[in-house]
């Protein structure tokens, strides 16, 4: 199948599969062309999980920005183990990123949200599109109870990336965290155990910390921005 022939129908008829036939189809129907991404979020171990239990052959990728908790680095590796996975790992690329250390300093995310969102795009979004040009189908732990800017997030969607179309999909987008958490227990499924430590939503050292009780979804991501109206997005969802 190509991208090309999705139709409206067929798109139709993806969103309204459960979890675990959305992803059955994106592997049975594009292959290696389909991957899996995730940076170790509940969701994504989730949804490895699942397609583990209904596929010989799955592929997932990460993004490793080189600022990623050792908890990160543990459950990337023990997930390789459980599932017999070579985890595919896309790294800034050296000479942007030295170029990036050499101009601004480690922390120029502190300075403003204009350094905040470069540095993001050095060290994940740019990888990130590097692992895009290698698929056709982009399997996502986006939901849509995370955050305002995710309330709407469909499962299955055609997008525009470097000029050519990707099939998006979010097989969880309707699952909320008690249902995440659940599958997690009953299916003794390894994960990230920041998520034992008040954590919501991970990502670099620093720019991802634990939630204070009573905060919404993602707080404690960039905590110095504080705008009510700040989609605390890295820019690989846009």
């Amino acid at each position: 199948m190509r991208i090309e022939d999705l139709t409206e129908e067929t798109l139709k008829q993806l969103n309204a599969m459960p979890a675990d036939e959305l992803i059955r189809w994106a592997f049975d129907n594009f292959g290696e062309r389909a991957a899996i991404g995730t940076s170790f979020q509940l969701t994504g171990t989730v949804i490895i999980d699942i397609a583990n239990r209904h596929l010989k052959k799955i592929r997932v990728f990460t993004i490793d920005t080189l600022r990623l908790h050792p908890e990160t680095y543990e459950a990337l590796n023990n997930t390789e183990e459980r599932y017999g996975l070579a985890v595919e790992r896309f790294y800034p690329d050296e000479d942007t990123l030295k170029n990036m250390l050499e101009r601004f300093g480690e922390y120029l995310f502190f300075m403003d949200k204009a350094k905040q969102e470069y540095c993001c795009f050095v060290r994940k979004v740019e990888p990130n599109r590097r692992a895009l040009k290698t698929l056709d189908v982009w399997i996502t732990g986006l939901r849509r109870d995370q955050s305002d800017y995710r309330k709407d997030v469909p499962k299955a969607s055609v997008i525009e990336e470097d000029s050519r179309k990707i099939l998006k999909i979010s097989p969880l987008a309707d699952w909320d965290m008690d249902k995440i958490w659940h599958y997690i227990k009953e299916n003794n499924v390894p994960y990230n155990k920041l998520f034992d430590m008040d954590y919501d939503s991970i990502g670099c050292i620093i720019c991802s910390t634990p939630l204070v009780e009573g905060e919404p979804p993602r707080s404690g991501r960039w905590r110095w921005f504080h705008k009510e109206d700040d989609k605390k997005e890295c820019g690989i969802h846009k």
